[in-house]
């Protein structure tokens, strides 16, 4: 069968850190994975030469019509948030979304496909400083406006700038399963899987930590998810008051230790289910929940899914690569 066509597009004024972090991710080969990787192309969004954000000039190889046959689409953001894409690029789009492929955008790209209007009806985000425009301006689309990426199926969207490797991450993981994601995220040296939302990332003053207090209790705790941890506990072995804990821990992640530490027990248990062998009872207990019981509350409540629903739809999408 032929590999999955992963086919980026280039257009005159070119965000150059969203594109290259889609270069980055699919146009390597990465043969030490063991895995049939995708197949990337570089497509033009239209005629003429293509600029790019410090002084680069772009050659894409590749007409639109590229489109035509591509699996997944990537908008590596937008030139203009306030500028509408060119009427036959738009066409291209409706058409790709009618034939079922994948159209995924990092930051301003999300108003290419708010204008082709495949966001209709659909949840979707954007960098915190578009989100209230993309709002008022498509009224139709439900925006998210903390989250880092939104996966809809066949649309996803994702934040400003590096939030957009958190949502390509989550594409290899989706096509490749939790190994290959965590390889990939090793070879970039960034964190496999981050949680919680844009808001820990919005001006705010950091903790004054000198002696990394915080990041190292942060790290212990993702490393002893099965014990039990309460706000007393944290602060004791952080060495630091339970006051200051709690303050320390807004500051640094926009929400407070325990709630951080449910987020990162949800990221373990969708680790866990998208291996088919392993029970939900064992899920719920290796990720920390205890009970069934308190991972579907927990699990629905963050990943706004079932956990039966999140491992469905995992297997389902790792079955239909190429």
């Amino acid at each position: 069968m032929a590999k999955h066509l992963v086919v980026a597009l280039a257009y005159d004024r070119l965000c150059t850190f969203e594109f290259g972090c889609t270069v980055e991710l699919f146009a390597l080969d990465r043969p030490e994975l063991g895995v049939d990787w995708y197949e990337f192309a570089v497509c033009a969004a239209e005629p003429g030469p293509i600029s790019a954000m410090g002084g680069i000039t772009v050659q894409a190889p590749h007409a639109p019509e590229l489109l035509e046959r591509a699996d997944t689409i990537i908008i590596p953001g937008w030139r203009n948030a306030d500028e509408e894409p060119p009427a036959e690029l738009l066409a291209q789009i409706r058409a790709a979304h009618a034939r079922g492929a994948r159209l995924c955008s990092i930051c301003s790209g999300v108003f290419v496909l708010a204008a082709a209007g495949v966001l209709d009806g659909q949840r979707a985000t954007t960098h915190w400083r578009y989100a209230e425009r993309l709002a008022k301006r498509y009224p139709r689309i439900l925006v998210q406006e903390d989250d880092l990426y939104v996966d809809n199926g066949q649309l996803i969207t994702s934040a400003g700038s590096a939030a957009g490797l958190d949502m390509l991450l989550h594409l290899v993981r989706r096509d490749y399963g939790a190994r290959v994601g965590n390889l990939v995220a090793q070879r970039l040296v960034v964190a496999p899987h981050r949680e919680g939302g844009q808001a820990q990332f919005l001006p705010r003053p950091m903790a004054h930590d000198e002696q990394g207090r915080l990041s190292k209790l942060m790290d212990w705790l993702r490393s002893n998810p099965t014990l039990t941890h309460t706000i007393a506990s944290m602060a004791e072995r952080a060495a630091m008051s339970p006051r200051t804990l709690q303050r320390q821990f807004q500051d640094a992640t926009g929400m407070g230790p325990i709630e951080w530490l449910t987020r990162e027990r949800v990221a373990i248990a969708k680790d866990l289910l998208e291996s088919p062998e392993i029970a939900l009872s064992q899920v719920a207990e290796r990720a920390g929940f205890g009970s069934e019981e308190s991972l579907r509350h927990h699990f629905r409540r963050i990943a706004s899914t079932t956990p039966g629903a999140y491992r469905k739809a995992f297997l389902v999408s790792a079955n239909c690569v190429a």
